[in-house]
């Protein structure tokens, strides 16, 4: 399935970044926004509506971080972050906030694109899937609305949350290592770093479970990885 054409708002400091960036994501046929500083972002995310946003975390003003943070409190809209080497808390902190994928500087241009094609081809695919319903005791998931419900209520998930829990939950009982994982749910092989997997299955159960320190469905196969249990 080809990903359509989107607008994407690129939030980066160092100008020429920006414009490399810029020209690689408009080859691919994007609509393309830039800002150079947190304000800028914020007010072009509510004039541009865009279907992803990349964003860098280190800018003047308003930095990353925060910007992550009120785009989290309103919307789902998928984010891929840009860190700097070395910044591991940071990177990990924007997993906790709610970024769906990040990518360390310096990186390539077309790897960036194509971490950027990956998230999009994920949505648009769940966007167009009939409708399917998975139901355990009190929790409801539902494929093509991504509703997540349990008896007390909606549970607001991010993407890439939506589609770990629907991966599993539609794999009941099958343990999966955390480099399985990253291949079927993030679209690539992330060689040497699978903390990703970890810091979203500690947010889902946060969000999902009744008792997140005793999960009754996000299971924890020590040694191997995870499974659902239904």
């Amino acid at each position: 399935m080809e990903v359509m054409a989107e607008r994407i708002l690129v939030v980066e400091d160092e100008p020429m970044v920006a414009e490399v960036v810029e020209r690689y994501l408009r080859r691919d046929g994007h609509t393309v926004r830039l800002a150079h500083d947190g304000s800028t972002a914020l007010e072009a995310y509510e004039e541009f509506h865009p279907d992803l946003v990349v964003l860098d975390l280190m800018l003047p003003g308003v930095d990353g971080m925060e910007i992550c943070r009120r785009i989290r409190a309103r919307s789902q809209t998928p984010i891929v972050m840009l860190t700097a080497r070395g910044e591991e808390i940071d990177k990990l902190l924007g997993l906790e906030l709610g970024a769906d994928d990040y990518i360390t500087k310096p990186f390539s241009p077309r790897e960036l694109a194509a971490r950027v094609k990956a998230v999009l081809r994920r949505t648009t695919q769940q966007r167009t899937l009939d409708s399917d319903l998975l139901q355990f005791d009190d929790l409801r998931i539902e494929r093509r609305t991504r509703i997540v419900e349990r008896n007390n209520g909606p549970i607001q998930l991010t993407a890439r949350e939506f589609d770990l829990l629907f991966y599993l939950a539609s794999h009941p009982n099958q343990v999966f290592s955390r480099e399985q994982l990253m291949d079927a749910v993030w679209d690539y092989h992330f060689v040497g770093d699978t903390g990703t997997v970890t810091v979203h299955m500690r947010r889902l159960r946060a969000k999902v479970e009744a008792d997140p320190s005793r999960p009754r469905h996000l299971k924890t196969v020590w040694g191997v990885g995870y499974k659902f249990e239904p």
